[in-house]
């Protein structure tokens, strides 16, 4: 096999998506750190550190995984806008996939190092979404993706933080579930949208083929206002501070995005183009902002 650079390797993870699964965890311990709830001591912050280090590794572990799957059921060809590595040969398929089972064994083994720090029920969560991850191409490729997506990083990362840090449930949390889940599936739902022709000529069955391209176009402007719309809603109901609007300063990236998609009756599919990566971007910036607002609250 062809040696790689560290740096060949570490795109191949697809890197820029990172903040998809880095960012609920930061945003769930700016909530717990508004309220009041995170223990004094070096217990807490080293629990988010761990759990940056093992979500970044399973989300790796996930890309090459699912690069894997794609490049053999034939979804990723030369004729798609696919990752180029396998297609091209860049890297071998064996490659990927011993990495990928590399990566979800140090994921895991970090996990359990939070479990014991912080007891069983953070295995369950982690159990759950470490099997979710693992299945995601499968599920995918039957429309079942987009839900996926949001279990595990609006839902399962949120609930398992929470509960790593106080050593119970923490169902307020959930709050910051549906923001941050849809605002995270927008980056999986504008790739599957640009790759409907593929898709179907590959076989596979992905939510934006089942619902169609024009109404997948229309989903995902909806993705891009939504969160905000939460916000401003958890906040007049008072789940949320009203710092917490300060996530709007992410309006403008989201109005770019809109607007791209919304070129769709013009310029077709090629709207639909780099949307997974801008939407990786307003997805981080979004989630700073909305952390941020919420850190400030503690203090006013």
């Amino acid at each position: 096999m062809k040696k790689h650079s560290f740096k060949e390797w570490f795109a191949a993870t697809r890197y820029w998506s990172f903040p998809v699964s880095t960012m609920p965890l930061v945003v769930t311990f700016a909530y717990l750190f508004a309220k009041g709830m995170v223990p004094s001591g070096w217990m807490p912050w080293v629990i988010l550190v761990l759990a940056l280090l093992g979500v970044v590794l399973l989300h790796a572990a996930g890309n090459l995984l699912s690069d894997w799957f794609d490049y053999h059921s034939g979804v990723d060809n030369k004729e798609a806008f696919a990752v180029p590595n396998l297609v091209f040969g860049k890297f071998q398929p064996k490659e990927y996939l011993v990495l990928s089972i590399v990566l979800f064994v140090l994921g895991s083994l970090v996990g359990l190092c939070i479990v014991a720090m912080s007891g069983l029920g953070v295995l369950t969560v982690g159990v759950i979404a470490v099997a979710f991850t693992a299945l995601y191409s499968f599920l995918k490729y039957h429309a079942l993706g987009d839900l996926n997506i949001f279990l595990i990083f609006g839902v399962l990362t949120v609930i398992g933080l929470a509960y790593a840090i106080i050593n119970r449930w923490c169902w307020d949390a959930l709050v910051l579930s549906v923001p941050i889940g849809i605002i995270t599936v927008s980056v999986l739902h504008a790739n599957n949208t640009l790759d409907i022709p593929t898709d179907r000529a590959a076989g596979i069955h992905t939510f934006a083929m089942l619902i169609g391209e024009q109404a997948s176009v229309v989903l995902y402007c909806c993705y891009t206002v939504l969160p905000f719309l939460c916000v401003i809603v958890a906040v007049i109901i008072g789940l949320l501070p009203l710092t917490a609007l300060v996530c709007l300063l992410a309006g403008k990236k989201a109005y770019n995005n809109f607007k791209q998609a919304a070129s769709y009756p013009t310029v077709g599919r090629e709207a639909m183009k780099m949307l997974d990566f801008h939407s990786s971007q307003l997805q981080l910036l979004f989630s700073l902002l909305l952390a941020v607002g919420l850190i400030i609250s503690y203090w006013v």
